[in-house]
């Protein structure tokens, strides 16, 4: 399955320090033909870190895509009654986000496009980036992972020694674990050490 041609929601979420990785990986869509549609959760529109600051994240993703990003819920609602979105793509996905995708909770844009989009029995991608996956946010994960239309981008521990907990997904896998979902398939195997 190629994704040339579909329409992706690409929702951003927290974790600045994959950003990097994460618009690599935009890119990587947009080469492929695939229509990208930028969502932005509130932290993601408006705080600037050591990593970059929030209006260039929201420049260079309206840069890539032609597209100008999602970053209300008001403008986030229609993605569920219009259902032109054929997958919704979250990287970085946070453990807040985790929490509460897990829980029904929808009080972000990121969060209602979700909601919205399975709303349509369409699949959602999450690449997880948490420093508490191996605590906290563990059973979210296994939750999510027995919730039907949730697939995740393999991910494994990304330093062991000074954060045991913590996860992160192996981004580079985003565009193969998209076209596995495309076709109900969770790519496999889901857990991988880091490279």
């Amino acid at each position: 399955m190629t994704l040339e041609g579909k329409n992706v929601g690409f929702a951003l979420t927290g974790s600045f320090c994959t950003y990097e990785d994460v618009f690599k990986e935009m890119e990587n869509l947009i080469k492929e033909g695939a229509k990208v549609y930028p969502i932005f959760s509130d932290r993601a529109k408006k705080i600037d870190s050591r990593f970059g600051k929030a209006k260039d994240f929201l420049k260079k993703a309206k840069e890539l895509t032609g597209i100008d990003p999602v970053t209300t819920i008001a403008d986030a609602e229609p993605f569920g009654p219009k259902g032109f979105l054929d997958i919704v793509i979250v990287a970085p996905c946070t453990g807040n986000t985790l929490a509460k995708l897990a829980n029904g909770i929808t009080d972000s844009p990121v969060l209602m496009a979700v909601k919205g989009h399975l709303r349509n029995v369409k699949p959602v991608v999450l690449a997880i980036a948490t420093n508490d996956a191996l605590g906290a946010n563990l059973k979210n994960i296994g939750l999510l992972m027995n919730t039907k239309n949730f697939y995740f981008v393999p991910f494994g521990q990304d330093n062991y020694q000074k954060k045991p907990n913590s996860m992160v997904a192996h981004y580079d896998l985003i565009l193969p674990t998209a076209r596995e979902a495309l076709e109900g398939r969770q790519i496999q195997p889901v857990t991988k050490a880091p490279r």
